[in-house]
């Protein structure tokens, strides 16, 4: 089994800036793409950036130029700075890890537990 931790989270002003983290441990042979989705209260769960393992991103058209998401191969870990936040980015994150798991080799998605991000204006 993988387990994704997340952290970062919090209530911040518009305008403001916050760094989520999430870190996948346990039965990983490789993690392929990590990711970020977000859902807000009555909506359905969004995408809001990607990251392959190569380093190649994808953002949501709402976020780009705004948010950054970036990983770190050796300790499994990916992240999201989160700049210019605006009331609308209120919702819970959730991290992805797209994960090669040991010892049969299969390939599952995991996802984090969820961090709350508020954002006041």
């Amino acid at each position: 089994q993988v387990q994704l931790v997340e952290s970062g989270g919090g209530l911040v002003q518009a305008g403001g800036s916050l760094r989520l983290s999430c870190a996948a441990s346990g039965s990983i042979f490789r993690i392929n793409t990590m990711g970020w989705y977000r859902q807000a209260p009555g909506k359905q769960r969004e995408l809001v950036a990607t990251i392959t393992s190569g380093g190649s991103t994808y953002y949501a058209d709402s976020v780009k130029g705004r948010f950054t998401c970036s990983r770190d191969n050796a300790k499994n870990t990916v992240y999201l700075q989160m700049n210019s936040l605006k009331p609308e980015d209120t919702a819970v994150y959730y991290c992805m890890s797209n994960t090669i798991v040991v010892p049969a080799l299969d390939v599952y998605d995991y996802w984090g537990q969820g961090t709350q991000v508020t954002v006041s204006s």
